[in-house]
């Protein structure tokens, strides 16, 4: 039977080889394996909601060799595989956290978490929540007040509630109530955010009842007026259907007639990708999704570990309870679980390679989730050219990418996240935020400064999106270091008369903390391995990162915001690496309290020169809402980039095919008005516009 304090550990052994990949994410079997022992811990009448079961990722000193000795084909050490756990005692507080020795058949230890440590939501809960709100008789009784037209149908957002400091010790849930169109009511896909109503009651997820009922506040300060009968307002649909679809849009079909250029190999629940002189391996898991491990070029180890590990979104109206409203996307949700079945021809285009993933539901059962991970290549635009205006000659190659895509959907947004590499070593990560701005009700006529009314009686409030990414370098090796390189103008004097010159200057980040980019002065921060040196220039290999700068988190360093988002006040924190320190605002975010992410593990002030160090990189947007926004926000597209510097002898794109009408087979769109005899010809000896460039000179 489990208890509140931790169980016997085992006694240390030998662990046996194995035929699972250390890095590869649970299976199905594995999560029915975990489950029973968890189980076996209780009485059997224990009614127990799980809510994560998922890979315990060995300890690093015990995976580099293994894929060390992956690597050179020499025999592989054993590794025992473990899954984390953490579950509920249902309709109790009781949170729990266990590790599952797998490989032992055995629970090394299970254990109940302290106050203020609570669980993400899951679908079944969400769906329960939405249900038990609008059956309440209390609410029921909130929402005839409003006299709404007969037949209304209403839909409930709930939310995380948040953290404030006030009464929010145990998990609560807000939720937040919105109407179909009234002469649309029957379509289930009505956007409903387009009707705000200023009901908001709150859900105990234990006893699984309304504590209370909040109304919003609609006017410009925290007055709340006893809600009164419900004004006609218009509809506002995104979907097809309810929109007058323009007619001269031909289609645009990607084609590769060959095929692929990458090549997946399957071992059991994970992935090798293999694509242009990369390799790495691909994982997933419920709260980061997609995981990146042992990325190499050419076989030279560049990071061990890459995954979106944080997000927050607060939002900026100050009154109660808007204040709450403070997501963690990926901690009080799930990158993994909330992933999209992604479509043909519509999520991703060309010719594409579908990954999958098993993760748990409520029951402890394994949840299949189809089609979770989209490979796929694209053109991405001219790579490199020269054209020498002597002879006329270009050379001209076209770049290419490989994407891995993922699509997730957190109540009213989308985020549409992808690893993106190409030909010249360089590697992106790409956000894409999409979906329905989160609404509330205004009074007519209103205009506040922390919002926009973005349709009649609608507000959409300001807010944050700011992400974090782990990275966790391994560049030729596990010493690796931080820099960063500055450019400033040069004094004058007699070498410099004329005030032109400028120098760069390099500063080593020699303990971990928070460090900022500064564009007036180009800073740029590079992961650099002082141990290996380029032949040519002698200097460090190294690659840098391109972030774009960012507006810092505005909530107050008093805040429970700033405390809880860790990451949100710099554009880069370096630590030094240690086991489980994965997520930017801390392992568990649902009301979280702070001191337990990346500011307060840099705050250890650790060397971190030539060492095993990890970075995590942040990056987002003030999202100060458009009218444009609104039904359904167009993408608001940022981009994280690691390109090489010094790691090459050359530009490492230098051996891709040149770019030729006869491998890229373009159409000439002639305009039959316009042609003449003179037009250049395209044929089969050579491609007009590459290989000769006609000279201006």
């Amino acid at each position: 039977m489990a208890t509140d304090v931790v169980s016997p550990s085992l006694p240390i052994r030998v662990a046996k080889q194995m035929t699972t990949h250390p890095l590869a994410p649970v299976s199905a079997d594995e999560i029915k394996q975990a489950v029973s022992f968890i189980r076996a811990q209780w009485p059997a009448d224990t009614d127990l909601h799980f809510k994560c079961i998922t890979l315990q990722e060995p300890a690093k000193a015990e995976v580099v060799p293994y894929i060390e000795a992956e690597a050179n084909g020499q025999s592989l050490p054993g590794i025992d595989r473990r899954a984390m756990v953490t579950y509920y005692i249902r309709k109790t507080n009781k949170f729990h956290e266990a590790v599952v020795n797998l490989t032992a058949g055995a629970v090394e230890y299970n254990v109940r978490l302290g106050p203020n440590l609570h669980a993400p939501g899951d679908g079944e809960e969400i769906v329960a929540i939405e249900r038990l709100a609008l059956e309440d008789e209390g609410v029921k009784a909130a929402i005839a007040k409003l006299q709404l037209p007969e037949g209304s149908q209403i839909v409930i957002d709930p939310w995380i509630y948040g953290a404030d400091g006030v009464g929010d010790d145990e998990r609560l849930w807000q939720t937040f109530m919105y109407m179909r169109d009234p002469q649309n009511a029957s379509e289930a896909d009505s956007n409903h955010y387009a009707l705000p109503l200023p009901i908001s009651p709150v859900v105990d997820p234990v006893t699984m009842k309304v504590i209370r009922i909040d109304y919003l506040p609609t006017g410009k300060d925290n007055t709340i007026a006893e809600p009164g009968a419900w004004k006609p307002k218009p509809a506002n649909e995104y979907i097809a259907e309810h929109q007058e679809l323009r007619k001269d849009l031909k289609p645009l079909n990607v084609v590769q007639p060959e095929g692929v250029s990458f090549s997946v190999t399957q071992e059991g629940t994970s992935q090798t990708i293999e694509w242009q002189k990369w390799s790495f391996r691909v994982g997933f898991n419920m709260r980061e999704g997609m995981v990146l491990y042992n990325v190499c070029y050419e076989g030279r180890p560049l990071f061990y570990r890459l995954s979106l590990s944080d997000m927050n979104i607060p939002y900026a109206d100050p009154r109660h309870p808007f204040h709450k409203k403070s997501a963690f996307d990926l901690g009080d949700a799930g990158a993994g679980i909330m992933a999209n079945d992604l479509k043909l021809g519509c999520d991703c285009l060309g010719t594409i390679q579908y990954l999958s993933a098993v993760l748990n539901d409520d029951k402890g059962e394994p949840l299949d989730m189809p089609n979770v991970v989209c490979i796929h290549e694209q053109d991405g635009g001219i790579g490199w050219k020269h054209t020498n205006y002597r002879t006329g000659r270009a050379a001209v190659v076209r770049q290419r990418e490989l994407v891995l895509q993922s699509i997730i959907t957190v109540s009213n947004y989308e985020y549409i996240l992808a690893f993106m590499f190409n030909q010249a070593g360089e590697w992106t990560y790409e956000v894409r935020a999409t979906g329905i701005l989160s609404t509330q009700p205004i009074d007519d006529g209103l205009d506040v400064p922390w919002g926009t009314v973005v349709h009649p009686g609608v507000l959409a409030t300001h807010h944050q999106h700011i992400f974090s990414l782990r990275v966790d370098p391994m560049l030729e090796g596990h010493r690796n270091r931080l820099v960063y390189d500055e450019a400033h103008p040069m004094p004058r004097s007699d070498f410099n008369p004329h005030g032109t010159g400028y120098f760069t200057r390099e500063t080593l980040v020699e303990t971990s903390g928070g460090y900022d980019l500064d564009p007036d002065a180009n800073r740029t921060f590079k992961i650099q391995n002082a141990d290996v040196r380029n032949p040519v220039n002698g200097k460090p290999v190294a690659y840098k990162i391109h972030a774009p700068p960012f507006q810092k988190i505005l909530s107050d360093k008093d805040s429970f915001n700033y405390k809880r988002a860790e990451f949100s006040d710099r554009n880069i924190y370096a630590v030094k690496y240690r086991e489980d320190e994965l997520y930017a605002g801390g392992k568990y975010t649902n009301q979280s309290r702070g001191g337990t992410g990346v500011r307060s593990w840099a705050e250890r002030g650790e060397r971190i020169v030539d060492d095993d160090l990890v970075l995590f990189v942040q990056f987002g947007i003030n999202h100060v809402p458009r009218i444009e926004d609104f039904p359904v926000m167009p993408c608001e597209v940022l981009k994280v980039s690691f390109k090489p510097v010094n790691f090459f002898t050359r530009n490492p794109a230098i051996d891709v095919p040149p770019s030729t009408q006869d491998f890229n087979k373009s159409t000439l769109l002639a305009d039959a008005h316009h042609q003449s005899a003179g037009a250049a010809k395209v044929d089969g000896e050579g491609c007009v516009g590459c290989e000769k460039a006609s000279s201006k000179l």
